[in-house]
């Protein structure tokens, strides 16, 4: 059932319907009750209804495990190991079987939805638990519901349990701040996806699979439309789910927070898909930085080298694990090891061993003022120029294919195509990337307003701001934008919104 459909629109609002009617009758109780009913009545609704067992396995594993840890003493720590090794083993075998075996075997194994988000999900909760820094659940219909909660399977954001879990089971009364607020981002995450994500990987698609036929320009077209598609999917569908939460006063976690306006590769990743990141950095970083082999190697380096250097080194080890983690997640193939993980590694570690060199070259030699805001917007195309060769082996059918095109883009200078009506061979005409460039200025206009009040320390958003606009305007605003979306989305046949980028990961 996917979460643009007609279908879904109407499954959300039957469910938003029973969660407010529910704790009329039942002392202002019951509501994540019906969100629980909901999550399960999503999966069965969207494939193979089969697959449910997977999820509510890991949930009672989960459930079990922790209710096992709770009988053990903090001093017991071999039987603490011991459980929470079988927690990690079992969570993460299923989920490489599944996942990563599927490509060997074709695709034609069968993976529940949202397998990645409810495992990342489960193991956040129990470490935290582990950890003593979260609260275990008592009922295994609770826990179930961290690992089901229907928005989250769809692309995320990877929750922590601890910041966001409690709000399921608090009692929401219906408020129209919540639900007009939460309506307004859905339908800005319905602009982006229909409206722009699906027009531009027609270019994309174009460009990609048939990339001897076009070279140079085309290839970076195709790249920069693919960064801008990747970002108003993935996004898209974070701002849908996050706006459904808001509308039954759950407030979930940004995903992404303005990306290409990041000065540096490790600014984009605090900026970009920022719940996995932040899982990443808690639950594979740091306890890699305190693991034994990486201290003795520490401590290795720092009788040979120095200590800065060695730390520094030492670092860039359980770096490089941590960003190796980082592209299997988003799929087994080579390509996204480097894409999307030991290339951007690369561009920190470089970075950072010759940011002395360039600060002697351009501020000392050159005199420039690496403060400057010049400096900063230098800094912002650089960043996102390398972000795009990542993207470019990201999209790539393989490693292979992706060298060839990075050749094929210097190799050939043809920039003319931009001007001389050749565009028009890509999948669109001029009506649509007109569609596609007005509707890209009003993204880009957007995230520069909520840039600019970030970096002056504003609570604010655009969102709010339109709030704050007389009624007659604001709702001139709201119902222009609905129209410019309903007429100007584009379904088209054969025409599945559940595609999103990121829903198998």
């Amino acid at each position: 059932m996917g979460i643009t459909s007609f279908k879904f629109l109407c499954f959300f609002a039957l469910v938003l319907i029973l969660y407010y009617l529910v704790p009329v009758f039942t002392k202002k109780k019951g509501q994540w009750v019906v969100l629980l009913a909901a999550s399960v009545a999503y999966y069965l609704l969207s494939g193979n209804g089969a697959l449910i067992l997977y999820p509510v396995a890991a949930s009672f594993v989960t459930w079990l495990l922790l209710r096992i840890l709770s009988g053990t003493g903090e001093k017991e720590l071999v039987k603490r190991r011991i459980i929470l090794g079988t927690e990690l083993t079992l969570l993460l075998g299923v989920l490489i079987i599944l996942k990563y075996l599927k490509l060997t075997a074709g695709g034609s194994l069968l993976t529940p939805l949202g397998l990645s988000f409810y495992t990342f999900i489960l193991l956040g909760y129990f470490i935290e638990v582990y950890n003593g820094i979260g609260k275990a659940q008592g009922s295994f219909l609770k826990t179930a519901l961290y690992g089901m909660y229907f928005p989250l399977m769809i692309s995320g954001p990877i929750m922590k349990t601890r910041e966001d879990g409690e709000q399921f089971f608090e009692y929401h009364p219906l408020d129209y701040k919540n639900i007009t607020f939460g309506m307004q981002r859905m339908l800005w995450g319905f602009f982006k996806e229909l409206v722009i994500s699906e027009r531009l990987a027609t270019v994309v698609n174009t460009i990609y699979g048939n990339d001897t036929q076009y070279q140079g320009a085309y290839i970076w077209l195709g790249t920069l439309c693919f960064a801008f598609q990747l970002y108003t999917n993935f996004s898209g569908c974070m701002d849908i789910v996050i706006g459904l939460s808001e509308c039954f006063g759950i407030i979930l976690p940004e995903n992404f927070r303005t990306p290409f306006f990041a000065k540096n590769i490790s600014e984009y990743w605090r900026r970009w898909h920022i719940t996995l990141g932040s899982w990443m950095k808690d639950n594979v970083f740091y306890p890699l930085l305190r693991s034994k082999p990486i201290t003795s190697l520490g401590k290795l380096l720092k009788n040979k080298i120095g200590k800065k250097k060695g730390k520094q080194y030492t670092t860039y080890v359980a770096m490089f694990i941590l960003w190796f983690c980082v592209g299997m997640w988003h799929g087994g193939e080579f390509k996204y090891v480097i894409g999307s993980g030991l290339l951007h590694w690369t561009y920190i570690v470089i970075g950072e061993l010759t940011l002395p060199l360039f600060t002697w070259l351009f501020a000392d030699k050159m005199h420039i003022d690496l403060k400057s805001k010049f400096a900063d917007r230098v800094r912002v195309v650089r960043t996102f120029f390398l972000v795009l060769i990542g993207d470019l082996f990201f999209r790539s059918d393989n490693v292979p294919h992706a060298l060839r095109m990075l050749k094929e883009s210097v190799s050939v200078f043809n920039p003319g195509i931009l001007v001389d009506g050749s565009l028009l061979n890509l999948g669109l005409d001029i009506i649509e990337w007109g569609i596609v460039i007005v509707s890209m200025a009003i993204l880009i206009c957007v995230s520069v307003l909520n840039y600019r009040m970030e970096e002056a320390g504003e609570k604010k958003n655009v969102r709010m701001l339109i709030a704050e606009r007389p009624v007659v305007i604001r709702w001139i605003l709201y119902v222009g934008f609905l129209f410019y979306v309903i007429l100007l989305a584009k379904y088209g046949p054969g025409y599945s919104a559940a595609e999103f980028i990121y829903k198998d990961f």
